[in-house]
């Protein structure tokens, strides 16, 4: 009897150690990449097939993601040659266990190398208003890479046009979605860029897809029981992926680094890739 109970224990062990290895260690340390096809109605033909690249909480200075990593991820979003890049905030980390703090001016100098046809936008998210995000605005916009708080512009490239809209974190700043809209046409295509999905219910219809980012897909995902802590008041409604209500479609980043404790488990970083067709 005590032989088969050392035996249980010992097994117990080792699947405890293993799945602590995964958490702690091989999957915050893994970067992968996956392609999304979402079908927007109204979306406009010229614009068909649009390739955007999604990068979210990156996090610089979490353990598993130093400025090194951050020059790999830009490597591997340039060779996908993307229409637009958008940046879904959070760039550093105010705190991490076992982290180490960046400065926003070499991890802004880091995605200045970033390359696409359209452009390059970002928001910024509740870690960069918690640091100085007077601060980190001004490193990216030093850096070529327009910040969108609480406004929009108008792009176009080769015949197709649409706006996109960056709304402020819906934590840390008014974010005044009317303010954002306020000098889009009526009948115009708009993209939304966001930190917090949150703000996603808060939108007009005409906000055909937003991107948000902030809840790290929860970092760990529970078989049956699902993203446990997403930092969002609609629990898992908004915790990672596509999610399509009334018609409004929502893009939530699963992120590239970690906040609080560096974990994650069945939610790998990653660097999304969504491609827009007309519906």
């Amino acid at each position: 009897m005590r032989r088969k109970a050392s035996f249980v224990i010992g097994i117990l062990g080792l699947v405890l150690l293993v799945l602590g290895g995964w958490a702690f260690w091989w999957e915050p340390s893994r970067l992968t990449q996956k392609q999304y096809d979402i079908a927007l109605n109204s979306w406009p033909s010229s614009c068909n097939e649009l390739k955007v690249a999604m990068l979210s909480d990156l996090h610089v200075g979490a353990p598993y993601f130093d400025l090194p990593k951050l020059e790999k991820v830009v490597k591997l979003v340039n060779k996908e040659n993307p229409d637009v890049v958008l940046l879904g905030g959070d760039f550093l980390i105010h705190s991490v266990f076992g982290g180490s703090f960046v400065n926003p001016e070499p991890i802004a100098d880091e995605l200045r190398k970033l390359e696409a046809k359209v452009g390059v936008y970002s928001v910024l998210g509740n870690h960069d208003w918690w640091f100085d995000g007077q601060r980190v605005k001004n490193a990216l916009e030093d850096a070529g890479i327009p910040v969108l708080e609480d406004e929009a512009t108008q792009l176009d490239h080769q015949g197709c046009r649409f706006w996109l809209v960056g709304i402020g974190d819906y934590w840390e700043r008014p974010h005044d979605v009317e303010k954002a809209f306020s000098a889009v046409p009526n009948d115009a295509p708009v993209l939304v860029l966001t930190h917090h999905p949150d703000v996603f219910v808060d939108l007009p219809p005409r906000a055909l897809l937003t991107f948000a980012g902030h809840t790290h897909g929860g970092q760990v995902n529970l078989p049956f029981l699902g993203p446990l802590v997403t930092m969002s008041k609609y629990g898992q409604r908004f915790a990672v992926g596509h999610i399509k209500e009334d018609g409004k479609h929502l893009f939530v980043s699963p992120g590239l680094g970690t906040s609080i404790f560096p974990i994650r488990f069945r939610v790998p970083p990653e660097i999304s890739f969504v491609v827009l067709k007309e519906d």
